[in-house]
C-alpha cells in the first residue's frame, strides 16, 4: 500500500485512483445487485497513528505507508435514499475525501423514448429490457477537487476490463463534492 507522492498540496490523485479501485474490488467480492455503499477516505498514516492496533489487523505493521495513502471507511447508510442522505452529510476535517459505489442500469440510445412515465413501471421496464447493461460505478472526490472513478460492466469481471476515468459520472462527483463543503 505504497503510493508515490506527487507534491500536490498533500493530496494525491494517484492515491485517490488507487482507493477508488480498491473499493470497487472490495464491492465486487460481494457480487452484483448490491445497495449503494458510501465511504469516507481518511489518510492512512493518521489512522494508524490514532489506532496502532489497526496496522496489525490490516497486516501493515511493517509496511511503509506513503504520506498521502488513503483508507476507505464504509459508512452506514441506514437504508436512506441517497438523494435524501447526501445533502445532510458533512465530514470532519480528518476526512480527506469520500467515495460512492453504486449500480445502475444503462439502456441503449433511444430507449428513453419508450420509458414509462411512472417511476416503478420505468424501473421494471428497464430491468427487463433485452439490451440493458448493468454497471457498477465507484466515484471518489477529494477536498482539493480531485476526482477519480471506475466502472465495471456486469459480465466483465477481470480487473483489466475496469474502465477508469476521472469523470465517468459528473453528477455523482458533484453530489459527493457538496458533502465535503
Amino acid at each position: 500500500m505504497s503510493i508515490e507522492h506527487d507534491g500536490q498540496d498533500g493530496q494525491n490523485p494517484a492515491a485517490l485512483a488507487r482507493a477508488v479501485a480498491e473499493i470497487e474490488h472490495h464491492v465486487q467480492e460481494g457480487g452484483w445487485d448490491q445497495r449503494p455503499r458510501l465511504y469516507a477516505l481518511a489518510p492512512t498514516g493518521e489512522l494508524l497513528e490514532r489506532e496502532p492496533d489497526l496496522a496489525n489487523r490490516l497486516g501493515l505493521k511493517h509496511t511503509p505507508i506513503s504520506d498521502d495513502a488513503l483508507t476507505p471507511i464504509e459508512q452506514d447508510l441506514a437504508d436512506r435514499a441517497l438523494e435524501d442522505l447526501l445533502p445532510t452529510i458533512t465530514w470532519p476535517d480528518s476526512v480527506r475525501g469520500c467515495a460512492l459505489a453504486i449500480e445502475r442500469i444503462v439502456l441503449p440510445p433511444g430507449a428513453e423514448e419508450e420509458l414509462p412515465e411512472d417511476n416503478d413501471a420505468a424501473t421494471d421496464w428497464a430491468q427487463k429490457h433485452p439490451q440493458r447493461a448493468d454497471v457498477r460505478i465507484v466515484v471518489g472526490v477529494l477536498r482539493d477537487g480531485s476526482r477519480s472513478s471506475v466502472l465495471r460492466v456486469r459480465g466483465h469481471e477481470e480487473d483489466t476490463e475496469l474502465i477508469r476515468d476521472a469523470e465517468l459520472s459528473p453528477e455523482i462527483g458533484n453530489a459527493l463534492a457538496e458533502t465535503l463543503g
